[in-house]
């Protein structure tokens, strides 16, 4: 059992590797058999189907991307200081990704018209990312860092529309001053939405207490 899931692991990275650079579509058992020297029933017997290749790669890029970007985030103080750790690490991922391409990002454009399963498991996986930045947000809100009138998802909308931007000026346009302007464009789009005390932790200030803390000492 053990060598058999070290196997499934080492083929997943391979196919990782193969669907950065050529795309989920481009995944299919004959090539990642050829990539991994491997027969093709060799590595159809671990995946079934050119489908369920997707659907794994999928989840295996999720689980790597939870763990570079959110899971070290939420180690940050909750409020902007844990929004801004989210953002910062998601844009440090694009920047590393330049070369290959985010499976998110090429996957949106190759599925966005083509309902089925391997659409449905990126959806599931983006929704779920959206999702906690969402939470983020709402945290934030909570500590007293953002407006209390924000609406949480045209943030994360704005958020994203970052991302995206800076993934086509320096994938595509290989602009080198993208990675700046994105960060510049993160700390005025917050700050457009923060609190006073928001803008002391944008601009480095310690941290104010929490909330609760706060209205005690007013009270």
């Amino acid at each position: 059992m053990l060598k058999g899931q070290q196997t499934r692991a080492a083929i997943l990275d391979a196919a990782l590797a193969l669907a950065a650079n050529m795309g989920l579509e481009g995944l299919s058992i004959g090539a990642l058999a050829e990539v991994t020297q491997m027969s093709k029933s060799g590595v159809f017997a671990h995946f079934g189907s050119r489908e369920e290749l997707q659907i794994s790669v999928i989840r295996e890029y999720h689980s790597k991307f939870e763990e570079e970007v959110f899971f070290p985030a939420m180690r940050e103080a909750r409020g902007l200081p844990r929004l801004r750790a989210l953002f910062q690490r998601w844009v440090h991922r694009v920047s590393m990704e330049l070369d290959s391409g985010c499976i998110y990002i090429s996957g949106a454009v190759e599925f966005d018209d083509r309902p089925g399963p391997v659409r449905d498991a990126l959806a599931v996986m983006v929704l779920a990312w959206q999702s906690a930045l969402e939470k983020s947000v709402r945290i934030a809100v909570d500590e007293g860092h953002l407006q209390q009138d924000i609406d949480p998802l045209q943030l994360v909308f704005e958020l994203h529309g970052l991302i995206l931007a800076l993934h086509h000026d320096a994938r595509f346009l290989r602009n080198p001053g993208a990675l700046e302007r994105v960060r510049t464009a993160f700390e005025r789009l917050v700050g457009h939405y923060a609190t006073p005390v928001g803008q002391q932790i944008l601009h480095g200030a310690k941290s104010a207490p929490p909330r609760a803390t706060r209205a005690k000492a007013r009270g």
